[in-house]
């Protein structure tokens, strides 16, 4: 398969991530019931409306067309979560969860991605790394929500 086309499939697995954790944020601000963790659910919505951009913006720079959508996976996902909200005490330590949970499949598929780095151009290899890291950065933060979380309805 021509490298170009690597890249495409690639990036276009990335960008439909990106959007499922774009929803999911939205889903979770939604759900949560403090002001500060709407707050951060958005802020971290918007920052994935970011990355989104940005891939695109290498995709659209090769001359492919991105796909502005995410999966069906994803849209069960933010079901699932809404229902578990419902049934929920702790409707915030359920948003968290599920986002902890969805960010870790991100980076998977970052990682899986980044393993053909090679084939990538290193400016779109730069910015996965970077978006993957703050990923990361988020996912630390979530854990630490979480126990936060936890006592909230104590």
């Amino acid at each position: 398969m021509d490298n170009q086309v690597n890249t495409e499939k690639y990036l276009q697995s990335i960008l439909e991530k990106t959007y499922d954790a774009q929803r999911g944020y939205s889903n979770a601000a939604e759900v949560s019931e403090h002001v500060q963790l709407k707050r951060w659910f958005a802020q971290q919505g918007a920052r994935r409306t970011q990355y989104a951009a940005s891939i695109a913006g290498e995709m659209k720079g090769m001359h492919e067309t991105p796909k502005f959508d995410g999966s069906f996976q994803g849209d069960l996902h933010r079901n699932w979560t809404n229902i578990k909200a419902a049934l929920s005490n702790n409707k915030d330590e359920i948003a968290l969860e599920e986002c902890l949970r969805s960010e870790k499949s991100t980076i998977q598929e970052y990682n899986k991605v980044l393993e053909h780095r090679e084939e990538l151009p290193p400016t779109i290899v730069s910015i996965l790394e970077a978006q993957k890291d703050e990923i990361q950065t988020t996912v630390n933060k979530i854990k630490r929500l979480e126990d936060v979380a936890e006592h909230l309805n104590d």
